[in-house]
């Protein structure tokens, strides 16, 4: 059986990406702080589509909760064939209002919590000349919105580098750049998302679905939807001043207290 492995699974595109591999016959290997949500989110994908699913409680934000995820990604007795590094969250305010220990938080689950997990996952998938990792950044990588933004900027170029280093090997690597996605992140992160229009929003099994099917095409890099698929084009080619109107405070603070909330911010 194919076995995915993904982090911030108990909610949003984690989630979304938990149920449609389960719907294609994956076991699971879900990733997330909240060990009895874990448990709860594991037991539904277990009844509904009947697939073997494990559950690992790790907070990314730690060496501890990085190392535990790399020893069950590198078990060779028990293969992960897709790793989907979708950990993440948003830091309220802007850079200098925002506590440094947050900021090096957030970089340590958006870069350094990714980095280690891929080369865990790489390093056996390459063995088996065969395996996919989706690294799941925003379409903020593409614009000046603050230590997020720059974050989710070297989630794009690393997985680039890592598939250009590895092209060959049989391993397939993709960077999803999603815009807003309809989760519950806003509303637990108590964040008004009303100026946000409606035709901005993306359903997360549809960004999920776009994603699935770039990484079988080949191709390095997802922007679901032809209105993101835009606005980076444009992005790519505006000078990057012209973005500072741009708010960086739609965001919320880590809280490592808080369990089970490791779903990407995806804008």
């Amino acid at each position: 059986m194919t076995t995915s492995l993904i982090t911030g699974a108990t909610a949003g595109i984690g989630a979304a990406f938990a149920r449609r591999l389960a719907a294609d016959g994956h076991g699971l290997v879900l990733v997330a702080r909240d060990e009895k949500r874990l448990e709860g989110s594991a037991a539904e994908l277990r009844e509904r589509y009947g697939v073997e699913v494990e559950v690992l409680a790790a907070d990314l934000a730690t060496d501890d909760g990085i190392a535990a995820v790399e020893r069950r990604l590198a078990d060779r007795e028990r293969p992960v064939d897709v790793l989907v590094n979708n950990a993440g969250f948003g830091n309220r305010g802007t850079f200098l209002d925002t506590p440094l220990a947050d900021e090096l938080r957030m970089l340590t689950v958006h870069c350094e919590a990714v980095l280690r997990l891929t080369s865990a996952a790489a390093r056996p998938m390459r063995e088996r000349g065969r395996g996919s990792v989706i690294n799941v950044s925003s379409v903020a990588a593409f614009m000046p919105r603050g230590t997020y933004s720059a974050s989710k900027a070297w989630v794009v170029r690393f997985t680039e580098g890592v598939a250009q280093d590895l092209a060959g090997s049989g391993i397939r690597f993709l960077a999803l750049c999603p815009g807003f996605v309809r989760t519950e992140f806003h509303a637990r992160a108590g964040m008004n998302a009303g100026n946000v229009p409606d035709w901005a929003w993306l359903d997360a099994d549809k960004v999920v679905a776009a994603a699935l099917r770039d990484l079988g095409a080949g191709k390095r890099i997802s922007v679901p939807d032809a209105r993101y698929k835009v606005a980076v084009a444009v992005a790519r080619h505006v000078p990057s001043r012209l973005f500072g109107g741009v708010s960086t405070k739609a965001g919320r603070r880590y809280d490592p207290k808080a369990p089970g909330r490791e779903q990407d911010k995806n804008a």
